[in-house]
């Protein structure tokens, strides 16, 4: 089985302003007022500038991106995730932008590092977005990200 995620997340509300902006955006909701806007080709076009910075630690992240996640934390926290696993082998990423600055991240764990007692990035970086986990679930999974395995699944709906 295998598992990839490059999005964007954030509360529905900051996401559909986002979306407004890029309109090649999809948002897509989750659960506890979250919701994610999956990072397609097409989007990762539209977002990058050729003179912008990469941000470190990240297979896909546009650059230049880190620009638009400043702008647009000034109205909510925003989070930017990456996962990719192959037969429960593989990595995930994850940062949060608040208020116009990086403040989380980025975090990475990798297939040879422990899970860290504070949780998976995207279970930290989420936290941030105000996702709680419940009995049995972390945050990642509290949420709804196990919905779908693949970007395209999130596109489909």
């Amino acid at each position: 089985m295998s598992y990839e995620l490059n999005a964007l997340a954030a509360t529905a509300e900051l996401l559909n302003v986002v979306a407004a902006e890029v309109p090649v955006a999809r948002v897509v909701r989750l659960d506890q007022g979250l919701a994610l806007i999956p990072m397609t080709d097409r989007l990762h076009a539209a977002l990058h500038q050729p003179a912008g910075a990469q941000q470190a630690g990240f297979a896909y992240f546009p650059g230049g991106l880190a620009r638009r996640l400043e702008a647009w934390s000034q109205s909510a926290p925003i989070a930017y995730l990456e996962a990719a696993y192959f037969g429960g082998e593989g990595s995930q990423s994850a940062a949060v932008w608040v208020d116009g600055r990086l403040t989380l991240g980025p975090l990475h764990l990798g297939e040879e590092d422990p899970n860290p007692a504070e949780g998976t990035p995207i279970s930290q970086a989420l936290r941030r977005l105000g996702a709680r986990g419940g009995p049995g679930a972390d945050e990642f999974e509290a949420v709804g990200l196990g919905r779908h395995r693949h970007l395209e699944d999130w596109i489909a709906g």
